[in-house]
């Protein structure tokens, strides 16, 4: 029985699972943006989260809690010097889940993890429908241009 143990299990050892969100932070941390599977990114979103609150205390002692889940110093580093910092007056709700579309090879719900209010807002739902735009009216003005060049140089 599984009293009071809280968590999705995600078909992993428990040091595997560890070393995996540790890792997934890392990377969320680092890029800033993350695609993983729906259950993988609801579970590192408490970890990142507690890691930021760890970087807005700043005390040694945190610095020490922190890098027991970073094992590289420059993401650290980044953590405590840049990320931390962003979000003082923010009291939570430090990442952002957006769901995509399911993987093609086993259907899994997938989805991307992103730090909040670190640059470009919602690149991915906006930049599609506006570069489509775009170039639909450059290769019309393209295919326009190339039209009048043709028929005055075939008369």
């Amino acid at each position: 029985m599984r009293h009071l143990v809280s968590g999705r299990k995600l078909n992993r050892t428990a040091s595997h699972k560890r070393a995996m969100l540790s890792n997934l932070a890392m990377s969320i941390l680092d890029k800033e943006r993350v695609t993983t599977t729906l259950a993988k990114a609801k579970e590192v979103r408490s970890v990142v989260e507690r890691l930021i609150t760890y970087g807005k205390k700043g005390d040694l002692h945190r610095i020490r809690l922190a890098a027991r889940r970073i094992n590289d110093k420059t993401i650290l580093k980044k953590l405590f010097d840049d990320i931390a910092p962003s979000y003082q007056d923010r009291a939570g709700g430090y990442t952002r889940i957006i769901k995509v579309n399911d993987r093609k090879g086993d259907n899994a719900a997938m989805s991307i993890i992103e730090l909040v209010g670190r640059g470009s807002p919602d690149p991915i739902r906006k930049n599609k429908k506006k570069a489509k735009a775009k170039k639909s009216k450059t290769e019309s003005a393209v295919s326009s241009e190339t039209t009048s060049e043709k028929s005055p140089a075939g008369e």
